[in-house]
């Protein structure tokens, strides 16, 4: 049995309508969603405010209702907190509520623009092959230990982690390895988690759409490391210019990683091939699967962290070398006929340059390479035509196509992105709505030896169009295709 007033430690109360001494069953933010005896979260949303739906959650038996505003019914029996920031509620009250799991586990948050899937799930793979009880909350899947569930926001709903950290000690893990998102920072998903260590990947353009300026992303992302205890670590990227902002207020343990800069952890890459990559790690070489600059920094992430997490160094680089890459992470193909096909999760500017730009560090320049790329609907437009001038630029074909046009015209995005496309590169481009037949064009394009960058999407099996999921598998239709060619 559960009291209310017991989930009310450290919630920042303005005043309490009646008792605080009432059992309560569950904690929910979707009226929806509430039963006999819930606790209701009223969250005001950039689309939604949950005040509107107090009334339906007492109707639906809600024996609590947090809010920040009181409604003008009040109903006897049912007990009304007055809070000064609901979405800080939720969170505090779900720690409350789980009893504190992240305080029982070393929970490590992973936080950037690119990388924090493949540095977490790699992380997870990692601690899992050296024998731990591991789990992992990441934009491609929730697992624990061999045990999956579905993904549905990069960083879940406050109720959503506390509820899976809770499964997570109950099954023994030791080790969580999170993605922690702007949104999930700046909606405050993660107050009340106490984190063990943070590691910062990179920050380039993304998310304007929602933080307006690149300022404002950085300050939240930077307020993640900002409210690390002492206890805990910080891991950063020294290479990134705004690698050491990130750290500049945090009272937890510095160390830094690099390629380029002096640094705790230092890599060099001394092979990169369509294979694998050969690495120099603090003086020792490991082989590793995963290809390209960028996935440099994921390994060296990746060991910096096992490290900081006092890991056997040998032991680390011995396992290093079999981890597999993450799905739709730089993922290839090669056709009976030679054509290489990549599926890649590049949705920023940054993410899409740096998969590129490694396919030309790899490719003999007698290869066409032809990118398929979209852009994702209602969200950051800015970065459109900024996405489509790389795409021609260092490819030798591109085509233009939808992504997830979700509320939005494809063919508006398309038009943004055209905008983007300088003169000169005009006649190795060309548009096409549909994206399956978008993908099929570029097989159609492509000959022996031939290189298909297909960028957006990756692990994704469906595309949103109009508010609706269809079925849609880049890999797949990829690999369907070059089978007929």
């Amino acid at each position: 049995m559960i009291l209310l007033k017991d989930i009310l430690y450290k919630v920042p109360l303005q005043s309490v309508l009646g008792s605080t001494q009432v059992s309560i069953s569950s904690l929910q933010f979707d009226s929806r969603n509430v039963a006999l005896n819930d606790v209701f979260v009223a969250l005001k949303g950039n689309a939604i405010d949950g005040h509107e739906y107090i009334d339906q959650a007492t109707q639906n038996g809600a024996l609590v209702i947090v809010c920040e505003v009181l409604p003008k019914k009040i109903i006897n029996g049912v007990t009304y907190v007055e809070v000064t920031d609901s979405h800080q509620s939720l969170a505090l009250l779900s720690a409350n509520y789980f009893d504190h799991p992240s305080k029982k586990l070393s929970l490590v948050g992973i936080t950037g623009t690119n990388g924090k899937t493949t540095v977490a799930s790699l992380l997870f793979q990692l601690f899992q092959q050296l024998g731990h009880s591991v789990g992992l909350i990441s934009t491609v899947a929730i697992k624990i230990n061999d045990q999956t569930y579905p993904s549905t926001h990069t960083t879940p709903n406050s109720i959503a982690i506390q509820s899976y950290l809770q499964k997570m000690m109950e099954s023994g893990v030791t080790y969580c390895f999170m993605e922690v998102s702007s949104h999930g920072i700046h909606q405050k998903r993660i107050e009340g988690l106490e984190f063990s260590g943070g590691i910062f990947t990179n920050l380039s353009h993304d998310h304007l759409d929602y933080h307006e300026t690149f300022k404002a992303y950085r300050d939240v992302k930077k307020s993640f490391f900002d409210q690390l205890p002492k206890s805990a670590f910080a891991l950063s990227n020294a290479d990134d210019k705004n690698g050491k902002v990130m750290l500049q207020n945090t009272v937890a343990k510095k160390t830094y990683y690099a390629l380029k800069s002096i640094a705790d952890f230092k890599g060099q890459i001394l092979e990169n091939q369509f294979s694998g990559m050969l690495l120099k790690v603090n003086h020792q070489e490991v082989w590793s699967r995963l290809i390209g600059t960028f996935n440099a920094y994921n390994i060296l992430a990746v060991y910096a962290a096992s490290q900081l997490l006092n890991c056997n160094p040998l032991e680390v680089l011995q396992v290093l070398s079999v981890l597999r890459p993450v799905d739709g992470r730089f993922e290839y193909i090669v056709s009976n006929d030679n054509i290489t096909a990549v599926i890649d999760y590049a949705h920023t500017p940054d993410a899409l340059k740096n998969v590129l730009t490694t396919i030309n560090q790899l490719r003999t320049g007698n290869e066409t390479l032809i990118t398929v790329v979209g852009c994702g609907g209602n969200r950051d437009a800015q970065k459109r035509p900024i996405m489509a001038n790389i795409a021609a630029t260092l490819s030798n074909k591109v085509i233009l196509t939808s992504d997830n046009p979700r509320n939005e015209d494809p063919q508006k995005i398309i038009n943004e992105m055209e905008a983007g496309i300088n003169p000169v590169d005009f006649k190795k481009s060309v548009s096409i709505l549909d994206r399956k037949q978008a993908i099929k064009t570029a097989c159609q394009f492509a000959s022996k030896n031939d290189i298909i960058l297909i960028a957006g999407k990756g692990h994704e099996t469906y595309q949103e169009i109009e508010g609706v999921r269809h079925d849609f598998d880049d890999m797949e239709i990829v690999t369907q295709l070059l089978k007929r060619t």
